[in-house]
């Protein structure tokens, strides 16, 4: 997505966070992860773009509001944020999140989660710098609220060559809807935008994954476009309706192991 692309970021990025741990520089590897990586991504390891160019204006925000009819948990519109690593950036979200507890299944949880989400999420870069626009889109797997509070992870689906290789990678994100409280805005959070650490086994840091429905703190104050969130409590846990078969056992078996009647 926007602040990362191709494998160069990637490698400044894990770099960033080694120099971090070794010279005990951790409170700063915020910074260092969203402001210098970005400027390694879109805007400083390039040449600027030529004098004149024209820049490719990102399409205006468009409202999305969850269904009304539904009872279900939900997230829905669209912002462009406020991002203190990017001030000079317009970057915006457009979400349509809907919850579907218990529709996930997997080997391991087959009667899925009661956070099991469907929906997407698109996001649009324009980068000033480079008058150049990057975007990418990603399906939702997570969902959970708390009042006008939520969060939820989607996996990326497709993304411009210029950060193609987030695609197959779980991205975390919060909002919190603004309306009622004077005076505040939405607020968008998104995993990839501060510093998401890790430590392995030996004790080093690393880049770390979001896992379903895991998100910072939503961070980015809106600047325009709207946002809404439709809370419900998490359901409860389906009864289990499967039942053992019995398998008949002859009249003339014995129970001792290893005999035979």
């Amino acid at each position: 997505m926007f602040v990362r692309t191709v494998r160069t970021v990637r490698t400044v990025r894990r770099a960033a966070v080694r120099a971090a741990a070794e010279t005990g520089t951790g409170p700063r590897i915020a910074a260092v992860l969203a402001a210098g990586v970005l400027c390694a991504a879109l805007a400083g390891c390039e040449p600027a773009s030529p004098a004149g160019a024209s820049a490719a204006v990102p399409a205006p925000v468009t409202p999305v509001t969850p269904a009304a009819a539904s009872s279900s948990a939900a997230v829905g519109g669209s912002v462009r944020i406020a991002y203190a690593y990017a001030p000079d950036d317009d970057i915006r979200f457009v979400f349509d999140v809907e919850a579907v507890p218990f529709s996930r299944p997997t080997a391991q949880l087959p009667q899925g989660l009661p956070t099991d989400a469907r929906g997407t999420v698109r996001i649009s870069h324009h980068v000033t710098a480079q008058g150049r626009t990057v975007t990418s889109e990603a399906a939702v797997d997570c969902l959970v609220t708390g009042g006008r509070t939520a969060s939820f992870t989607a996996v990326v689906v497709r993304a411009d060559p210029e950060v193609a290789d987030t695609v197959g990678q779980r991205r975390g994100f919060s909002v919190v809807d603004g309306a009622g409280d004077a005076g505040q805005p939405d607020r968008v959070g998104f995993s990839w935008g501060v510093a998401n650490a890790d430590t392995d086994e030996a004790g080093g840091t690393t880049e770390g994954r979001a896992g379903t429905c895991m998100a910072p703190a939503p961070f980015a104050p809106s600047v325009s476009g709207d946002l809404t969130v439709r809370h419900a409590e998490l359901p409860p846990f389906p009864v289990a309706t499967a039942t053992a078969t019995a398998t008949p056992v002859p009249a003339n078996a014995s129970t001792a192991p290893g005999t035979v009647g």
